[in-house]
């Protein structure tokens, strides 16, 4: 605390305004604050109303000449935007403080409260604090454009699998969905044996293409057409194109090997059944639970196709079944499957039960069989096979069955199906009933395989009873703890926190 000494210092005198003559402290000016600002605005010449244009599909803000930004509102992106819209009036004074005013989201209208300063008569500063309205007015961006359009587009990627059926690409569609590969896209088209992913750009359609190289076996080649060329400025304007082929293997597919890829996958035998596609082909051997996985560069190297397409699948029913224990491996024998067990079984055509004919085979399904149970299963023993590899093997060697999965009550599950999946917005003609059934297929593929479940975001679907995780006939199911809450979020019309979090 300081406390004065010796006699107190004269205080300084007042003047009166030359305007309307009240006392005041003396000024350059001579003249009150009041009387300056009827004499002199200092705000003169900046914009008391200003337009900022918002593209309502992508949530941005323009910043002249042509860079759209993401700006949540009363954010310091949003402020600085704003500010440069008045940048060529405000190099006159000097900036103090600027801040916005609350306003409702959905008027459309920005207020910034502005505070300057500026050198006046005489040498005096006059500070004035004013209001400056932004008018939020709708324009879509060039990117939105090209999307609406549909059919503007640099770059495709064709992705195409021979098969019959639409399991790989069932998986593929929820990989993609859960990476978020989908965003980018202009159009995702269905057609035969595949999609079509479009592009603005082709280093959008490079990162799908290494996404996929990635994710699936597959192998792809490129292609490019000059669609026009400006002799002046020596630019092209290309359409690139990128063709990726799957390898035509999916999931409880029977293959056949040939002799050079079996032994060296560690002397398998030549028929095994796939048990999943992820980035490789896991495979199994029914007879010896051996497993193994083949790449996509093994593959194109040494290819095999599928012997049965899954309408030739046949019903059985488990006659006998006898587990079989302590079997030793061969010499230079790889891993064998611990999630299976090997059996012994006799099986018999529920078309055929009426006869005597019944069929023997071992399964890796030894874990999941009961006497009694239905399973489908490849009937090899009586029908033509056109396979290079398998008909150049001995026929003793050669199964008359093999076993892919166990039958459960499909309505009954469908019934009790508590989840649900997510869908890529595509192009298609509609889904027919083969389409359909596929689909089920696979949501049943999911509850029986952990391993592809881990690569999927499955949804809790809340129109249904949440009931206990056990099943009644042993049928698998997705425990609680693997689904996610379905978040629906809605978005301002102006962009708001929230705002990159989009419902699918």
């Amino acid at each position: 605390m300081e406390y004065m000494k010796g006699p107190a210092t004269s205080s300084q005198g007042n003047i009166l305004c030359c305007q309307c003559g009240i006392p005041i402290p003396p000024n350059p000016a001579n003249m009150c604050v009041a009387c300056l600002r009827t004499q002199v605005d200092i705000s003169e010449g900046i914009p008391k109303q200003v337009s900022v244009h918002f593209c309502k599909q992508c949530e941005r803000y323009l910043q002249p000449p042509g860079t759209w930004l993401q700006c949540a509102l009363e954010s310091r992106e949003l402020l600085t935007l704003c500010l440069k819209k008045l940048k060529s009036t405000l190099s006159k004074v000097r900036l103090i403080d600027a801040g916005f005013i609350w306003t409702e989201p959905h008027s459309k209208r920005l207020k910034v409260k502005l505070t300057i300063q500026k050198e006046v008569m005489n040498g005096a500063i006059l500070q004035q604090v004013f209001v400056v309205e932004y008018v939020v007015q709708s324009q879509m961006c060039d990117d939105c454009h090209r999307v609406e359009a549909k059919d503007f587009w640099k770059a495709v990627v064709q992705v195409r699998q021979k098969v019959l059926h639409k399991k790989t690409f069932y998986y593929l569609e929820q990989i993609i969905l859960k990476h978020r590969l989908h965003q980018n896209t202009l159009r995702v088209k269905e057609i035969h044996e595949g999609l079509d992913f479009y592009y603005a750009t082709k280093q959008h359609a490079q990162k799908m293409v290494e996404f996929l190289q990635c994710t699936v076996p597959c192998r792809s080649k490129t292609s490019q057409r000059l669609i026009s060329h400006d002799i002046h400025s020596n630019t092209y304007n290309y359409k690139s194109t990128f063709s990726v082929e799957i390898v035509p293997v999916c999931k409880d597919n029977v293959v056949c090997l040939s002799p050079k890829l079996a032994q060296s996958l560690g002397n398998m035998n030549q028929i095994c059944v796939c048990v999943r596609v992820t980035s490789t082909i896991h495979l199994i051997d029914p007879n010896t639970l051996q497993i193994t996985e083949v790449d996509g560069n093994t593959y194109w190297r040494h290819p095999f196709n599928s012997l049965f397409h899954p309408k030739q699948l046949e019903e059985f029913i488990v006659m006998d079944i006898d587990i079989v224990r302590d079997r030793k491996q061969g010499a230079g024998a790889g891993m064998r499957s611990n999630k299976h067990t090997l059996a012994e079984v006799w099986v018999q055509k529920t078309s055929e039960l009426n006869t005597s004919q019944q069929y023997h085979c071992r399964t890796h399904l030894g874990h999941l069989l009961n006497h009694g149970d239905l399973v489908q299963g490849f009937d090899l023993a009586n029908c033509n096979l056109n396979d290079e590899f398998i008909n150049k093997m001995n026929p003793h060697n050669i199964p008359d069955v093999v076993l892919i999965k166990k039958i459960y009550n499909r309505a009954r599950r469908q019934k009790r199906r508590n989840w649900k999946l997510k869908e890529l917005e595509r192009d298609r003609e509609g889904m027919d009933t083969d389409d359909e059934r596929q689909y089920q297929d696979f949501l049943e593929d999911l509850e029986e395989d952990e391993l592809i479940r881990k690569n999927v975001n499955i949804y809790r679907n809340a129109d249904i009873a949440v009931e206990s995780d056990t099943d009644e006939e042993g049928a698998p199911r997705i425990s609680l703890a693997e689904m996610l809450e379905d978040l629906h979020i809605s978005h301002d019309a102006t962009g708001g926190e929230g705002s990159e979090m989009l419902t699918e």
